[in-house]
């Protein structure tokens, strides 16, 4: 059972309108705070988006999914899960970025998450945009490579934009696999969709051993039978999820800088986390959320829900391994 301290705020106890925005209304602990030695899901924002190559804004994710997760409650109706009985939750801040310099904050990132790693924290990010994903796995990977459970519409697998960089939204995967962070083997993503540049970004993810479900794929076989094959693919070993919300169709969650037409419902998203049950979960991510392209904030709102989802699988990782 969790700590009294790491409790969220009640709704009944203070209007949630109301008081200093936190992620669920969890205490607020600082990098030198001394009570991060007691947490075990730690919840973080990487409020940066160099690695966007088109329409920038995930920079203000993270404040924004903070602001909409005050209206999270604490049990989940499906499962039944209280992460916040199962677990000590706190939100451990924001990394802070480099603005004018993307290889800076790659390793900024890199050094807030080995000092979380190290206290024994499993992180849940909020992005950013998805090259935020990349220093966070080399900070995961120490003691070696981690498989993933990839929601997208993108596989993120290019070798390179714009004359030969290579450090973009649309590469932290290809990088991943080629410093030997991520075992290709036990990686599968999940939705991918849209028009191609050429197709040499999935043909190498193949080749590599990536199992790419393509959005066709998805449908033909249902969600029961997508998450069977991927919690066969990436087994009991260490896990990481990486959650884009443009693997959701831009009709649920628009705000977002990459949108892809065609793709599931909010609810069968929930439905994929829900289904990660069980898995030797290490960390999560969820990024991309832009709140510029969606005013109405329901982008973010669904992203907030979808965080819950994976905290509340995070937590029965964490009890599992005790």
């Amino acid at each position: 059972m969790s700590d009294p301290y790491y409790q969220p705020i009640s709704g009944q106890d203070l209007p949630r309108f109301a008081g200093v925005p936190s992620f669920m209304r969890l205490p607020h602990l600082g990098e030198d705070d001394p009570r991060r030695a007691e947490v075990d899901i730690g919840l973080i924002g990487i409020p940066w988006d160099a690695g966007t190559t088109n329409r920038p804004g995930p920079r203000h994710g993270p404040r924004q999914l903070r602001d909409y997760s005050t209206m999270m409650r604490r049990v989940n109706p499906y499962s039944k899960t209280d992460p916040f009985a199962l677990c000590n939750c706190a939100d451990l801040g924001d990394v802070n970025p480099n603005p004018v310099d993307l290889e800076d904050t790659l390793g900024r990132i890199e050094r807030f998450y080995a000092d979380v790693a190290a206290q024994g924290i499993v992180p849940m990010t909020a992005g950013g945009d998805h090259l935020t994903s990349l220093p966070v796995l080399r900070a995961l990977a120490k003691d070696g490579p981690l498989g993933m459970v990839h929601f997208d519409a993108h596989t993120d697998l290019y070798d390179s934009y714009f004359g030969g960089y290579r450090y973009t939204h649309g590469t932290p995967f290809r990088r991943a696999i080629e410093e030997g962070v991520l075992d290709p083997k036990r990686v599968v993503q999940i939705g991918i969709r849209g028009p191609m540049y050429d197709g040499e970004d999935i043909e190498w993810g193949r080749a590599q051993g990536v199992r790419i479900i393509t959005i066709e794929e998805f449908f033909d076989l249902g969600v029961p039978a997508v998450m069977a094959e991927a919690r066969r693919i990436v087994g009991d070993a260490p896990t990481y999820c990486s959650f884009d919300i443009d693997f959701i169709d831009p009709a649920f969650a628009p705000g977002t800088g990459t949108p892809e037409v065609g793709g599931p419902t909010s609810f069968q998203a929930q439905q994929c986390v829900r289904m990660l049950d069980g898995l030797n979960l290490i960390g999560a991510d969820m990024v991309e959320v832009s709140p510029p392209f969606d005013p109405s904030g329901g982008t973010a709102w669904l992203g907030v829900n979808i965080i819950f989802e994976i905290m509340c699988v995070l937590s029965k990782a964490i009890e599992a391994r005790r």
